[in-house]
């Protein structure tokens, strides 16, 4: 199975995939430049995300929708097991939401240009100046009342296990007084861990968990802790390595 499944993959899978993503790349460009920038902005995308899964026969399993109520704004922090998770996420959160997702990924032929055109957050840490204007953008959104999705850890695991949260998506939180959600991926790292990049993907399925929102307990640097603490127990309590 697995070699027939490889198979899938460079015969349909792959093709597929590819003319999808440049659909939905110039969706975005065409629908933000006359449309709504919050609808392209965000629609195409998760239509992407699921279309990519389910083309690649991987089954998803979505638990805690009931813990987000509609018309409220969120900061999802998520574990970071791989590239698969950005389609988890997009396909799968039942939230319009912008990310915040490093410089480099604007380098990407197509889903850098939608990424661009959609307004999502480059974090650019080549300078203070640079620093202080990606916070200033998430800020931005976070005001118009559209919801936040950050990789606290920064990068990808080498090991399917967590690594050490940064701190800024939290310090917005409080700033805002925003609640923070946590969000568990499980499965990423198996399909296509950091290290295999760009190799044939193994079947496995998914899990996203919606953690109940932690709410803010005051300001300042007590409740960014509290939040980061709460933050890493709830996703680490549904992480299956």
């Amino acid at each position: 199975m697995k070699y027939l499944y490889r198979l899938y993959q460079i015969f349909i899978a792959a093709p597929i995939a590819a003319i999808w993503t440049i659909i939905i790349a110039l969706m975005v460009g065409i629908g933000t430049t006359f449309g709504n920038g919050h609808f392209w902005g965000y629609y195409p995308g998760k239509w992407w995300g699921w279309f990519i899964l389910r083309l690649l026969l991987i089954p998803v399993k979505v638990e805690g929708r009931e813990n987000l109520r509609n018309g409220e704004s969120y900061v999802f922090v998520a574990n970071h097991q791989g590239a698969f998770d950005i389609f988890l996420i997009y396909g799968y959160l039942p939230r319009p939401f912008k990310w915040m997702m490093k410089y480099q990924l604007r380098r990407i032929p197509f889903v850098g240009y939608a990424c661009e055109k959609s307004h999502q957050i480059f974090v650019d840490k080549r300078g203070a100046s640079k620093i202080r204007k990606t916070y200033d953008q998430a800020r931005e959104i976070l005001r118009e009342g559209t919801s936040l999705t950050v990789f606290p850890e920064g990068e990808r695991t080498f090991t399917g296990r967590m690594g050490e949260f940064r701190r800024g998506a939290f310090m917005l939180a409080d700033e805002l007084q925003l609640p923070v959600v946590p969000l568990t991926i499980n499965g990423s790292f198996e399909i296509m861990p950091r290290m295999y990049d760009w190799h044939f993907v193994v079947w496995h399925p998914m899990t996203l968990t919606i953690h109940p929102p932690i709410l803010p307990q005051g300001n300042g640097a007590d409740n960014i802790r509290n939040a980061m603490e709460k933050s890493y127990a709830a996703i680490e309590s549904a992480l299956k390595v």
